[in-house]
């Protein structure tokens, strides 16, 4: 129970990595709360959950009145985990209007959370954030310039938050979950448009890999890390936060 004590948000936890998120940051001993962007998400992710103790909320990460109001509740950890993959197209072929809102949601919309949880964090003396990023921050994929400028922006908003507010006892981090068997990743088969989508399901990982990932960062353990971008994948990190080795 290493985050007794603890009270945490997990955006867009309704399903897959956030869901699993949830789960293992209950089963640390936070006290959980988790964003849900419909009723019928909020109602599945509960029944999901069971016995598990974690309080949802419907709230559209884009709703910036809906997530101050949220914040105001004051949390100790902030998972940045809300995105979108779309629009999934070459850059002639999607909307700057579709290509605008990925950037809302995945960018502006987790800036805006990690601003308001900034100011109550670094009132009480410290914090943690974790963005959840992407291999595709670093390195493009056909298809998806949006998504992947939006992981790019992530990466260096969680260098900005260390720069600024290390020293006042945030700790933030960067973590990218690899290829995991989610939602996100049926809408990346179904597009076939670069190798990301040729990956066969049984090939993904399962979502409380990283999860368990994500508690960790959580902890004390992690302080090292801070203001960094770190892969699941890399043995060095699996090996500090508990995972197995990779086969």
């Amino acid at each position: 129970m290493k985050l007794s004590g603890r009270t945490a948000l997990v955006t867009g936890g309704s399903r897959g990595i956030g869901l699993a998120t949830v789960r293992a940051l209950a089963e640390a001993g936070a006290e959980v709360h988790f964003t849900a962007r419909s009723a019928a998400n909020l109602a599945a992710a509960r029944r999901a959950l069971g016995d598990i103790p974690a309080t949802g909320h419907h709230a559209d990460m884009t709703d910036r009145i809906a997530m101050a109001t949220l914040m105001e509740q004051g949390f100790d950890i902030l998972v940045n985990n809300a995105a979108v993959i779309g629009p999934i197209g070459r850059i002639l072929d999607v909307s700057a209007e579709d290509w605008a809102h990925s950037i809302d949601v995945n960018l502006i919309s987790a800036f805006h959370a990690t601003q308001r949880a900034l100011a109550g964090m670094v009132a009480r003396g410290g914090g943690t954030i974790v963005n959840v990023s992407s291999g595709a921050a670093h390195r493009p994929q056909e298809g998806w310039s949006a998504y992947c400028a939006c992981k790019a922006g992530l990466a260096m908003l969680t260098r900005s938050v260390h720069l600024e507010y290390g020293d006042q006892g945030i700790r933030i981090f960067g973590f990218a979950p690899g290829v995991v068997d989610t939602d996100m990743q049926g809408a990346i088969r179904a597009s076939g448009i670069n190798p990301v989508s040729k990956i066969p399901r049984g090939d993904l990982a399962p979502p409380d890999l990283p999860a368990r990932a994500i508690a960790w960062l959580c902890t004390p353990e992690a302080d090292a890390l801070a203001g960094q971008e770190l892969d699941i994948r890399a043995p060095d990190f699996r090996a500090r936060a508990g995972l197995p080795p990779l086969g």
